[in-house]
């Protein structure tokens, strides 16, 4: 049985990790959150030890190593920012790191991720779990099997409402959240390129603490695209009470990917348990190019703009 720790285990995403190493076999037998409300603990492993310091958490992952009964993986759900430290904490622990999405804010700090694994002999996965949606691979598989020249025209779609809570928590703090397209959009970003290949240009038109939108080009692929956290940008056919619309048409088809989420960080585990996982270098190209939608001039006269974006000028 793999034996497991977890940092961030207070936030949105982390009783997904918990359900994952439950249904693969796992145990967790330690984890950590600076906020103490997570009794969610108790529908998965009521008996692991729990933290709300970081240096007491260290002491005890780091008392069951030099014990011989250390953890195998630690499962990072902590804010944007402290990925890259906490996958160093994993290494230095003698385990390898399951990492939520984004991995990393910058490129350069996948440099330092590669030196440390280089250094222990232990490594850093990414949940990239758009990879392993039945939806997208048989996308993919369309793609690779339709003429080589053809060039598809990709619209992306994200909007999920957030409330004013959003921009005074860390989500809303580029620094440390990487801002709408880092935080919301990697993984997208990501998909794209599995899908249609490796990156060609990438133009921004819009950037605000709530939207974000621009124009990537793939080796196999134009695309608009557009992502908001502003419930005003929800098309007015959105059925009431619906705070989340997501869409991907492909030359004009709509691409259905809406349901089979619920498992998907299951299968991320069972795919790192098995010898397969997605690394440091899978990664690259996402955080390379959403650092730079971060950083780079707007520039919105270049490019085809996403009907909401012009909505939004």
């Amino acid at each position: 049985m793999k034996r497991y720790a977890l940092v961030g285990a207070a936030g949105y995403v982390a009783p997904r990790h918990m359900k994952a190493i439950k249904e693969t076999g796992g145990d967790l037998v330690a984890a950590l959150d600076t906020s103490d409300s997570v009794g969610v603990i108790d529908s998965h492993f009521p008996d692991a030890r729990f933290f709300t310091e970081f240096e007491r958490f260290d002491r005890h992952i780091d008392k069951m190593y030099r014990a011989g009964n250390g953890v195998n993986y630690v499962s990072i759900c902590s804010p944007n920012y402290l990925h890259d430290a906490h996958c160093r904490f994993a290494l230095r622990s003698g385990a390898d790191a399951i990492c939520e999405k984004p991995l990393v804010l910058n490129p350069w700090n996948l440099d330092g991720l590669q030196e440390m694994e280089q250094h222990t002999g232990r490594k850093v996965y990414s949940i990239l779990q758009l990879r392993l949606h039945p939806a997208i691979i048989a996308l993919k598989e369309k793609i690779a099997q339709s003429p080589a020249d053809h060039i598809f025209d990709v619209d992306l779609t994200y909007i999920t409402s957030r409330g004013g809570w959003y921009h005074v928590s860390w989500k809303g703090d580029e620094s440390r959240s990487g801002g709408i397209a880092t935080n919301i959009g990697v993984h997208f970003y990501d998909m794209l390129s599995f899908v249609f290949g490796d990156l060609q240009s990438s133009v921004v038109h819009q950037r605000t603490s709530r939207h974000s939108a621009g124009y990537l080009e793939f080796k196999r692929a134009r695309v608009r695209w557009f992502l908001s956290v502003d419930r005003t940008n929800l098309p007015a056919h959105t059925p009431e009470g619906q705070t989340t619309y997501r869409s991907i048409t492909v030359d004009g088809d709509e691409v259905e990917f809406s349901g089979g989420f619920t498992d998907l960080h299951t299968l991320s585990y069972q795919d790192v348990l098995g010898g397969g996982g997605f690394g440091l270098e899978v990664v690259r190209p996402a955080i390379e190019l959403v650092a730079n939608i971060r950083t780079v001039d707007l520039k919105p006269q270049s490019g085809e703009q996403h009907p909401f974006a012009k909505s939004n000028g």
